[in-house]
């Protein structure tokens, strides 16, 4: 990553008894000081047609596939996820890591259009354990999930605390569907537990993390908003959108300060012993 002008990537799988199921290449948000206090933190993904070049998503979908049945033949069996680094200069795909399990991108790989007209990915992964006896034409799954009219446009942004400060939670957004207006302003519409109820880009689903209650300290989870449409333009930075999203929600919490220095350090203390949606 030093050494080369490269940019995140995200692709999930699934290696079944038939063979590996392969979903779309996704770009990823890392290191966004708006979003995660941790320098190369990622902190969500984009997932479109035209992420990188033809090429790339080919070369990318075959070597996690070739990865796929590489571990089926160590005997693992179900979800996995592998990040690539993309050499932005020549196109050059480069191993970042494993991941043999759910994480974080599953929540767009299994809301796409592909994933709705067959089954979703992790689905795959059901079934593999299942007491059910199946048969999959793997190469045909593959290739029609390849199509760059099965993937539909999905981002996700992963909100946590950046200051450094310590505070107790007084309110917090609610889980459900927000909408966008004009000005980019935000408001709460109505409760959903499905990502699939922000039916356009002026609408987003929130999950909250932490609510009030709960203490806030830097790089606690606030909570993930899954919209449609992309939130980065093609240098990688991001948009408009993305930004008015991350001030409306985070304008929706509120803390009361810890005076106390005892309590204070119990605050910390009990914040850093409890668990974290994801930390890199």
């Amino acid at each position: 990553m030093k050494r080369i002008n490269c940019r995140g990537s995200a692709i999930e799988a699934c290696a079944t008894r038939c063979g590996t199921v392969v979903g779309p290449l996704m770009t990823e948000l890392v290191g966004f000081k708006t979003l995660t206090p941790y320098k190369g933190g990622w902190c969500g993904n984009e997932m479109f047609a035209g992420a990188f070049t033809q090429e790339i998503r080919d070369k990318a979908r075959e070597y996690t596939f070739l990865f796929g049945e590489a571990l089926r033949e160590e005997g693992y069996r179900g979800y996995f996820e592998l990040d690539f680094l993309i050499d932005m200069d020549n196109g050059e795909v480069y191993l970042g890591e494993l991941n043999p399990r759910v994480t974080g991108a599953s929540s767009l790989t299994n809301v796409a259009a592909f994933a709705h007209s067959d089954i979703p990915l992790f689905l795959f992964h059901l079934l593999e354990f299942s007491d059910v006896d199946f048969d999959l034409d793997i190469n045909e799954i593959n290739e029609r999930w390849a199509h760059p009219e099965s993937v539909d446009s999905w981002s996700q942004l992963v909100i946590k605390h950046t200051d450094e400060s310590v505070d107790l939670l007084t309110g917090a957004p609610q889980t459900g569907v927000w909408k966008m207006s004009g000005d980019g302003s935000i408001a709460y519409d109505h409760y959903s537990y499905h990502p699939h109820a922000a039916e356009n880009d002026q609408e987003g689903f929130f999950l909250r993390i932490s609510g009030a209650g709960d203490f806030r300290y830097e790089g606690a989870d606030l909570g993930i908003l899954i919209t449609r449409g992309r939130l980065m333009d093609d240098d990688f930075q991001l948009n408009e959108r993305a930004k008015a999203w991350i001030d409306g929600i985070r304008g929706q919490y509120a803390g009361q300060s810890l005076q106390d220095p005892v309590v204070e350090k119990v605050a910390v203390s009990h914040a850093v012993g409890g668990g974290n949606f994801k930390i890199l």
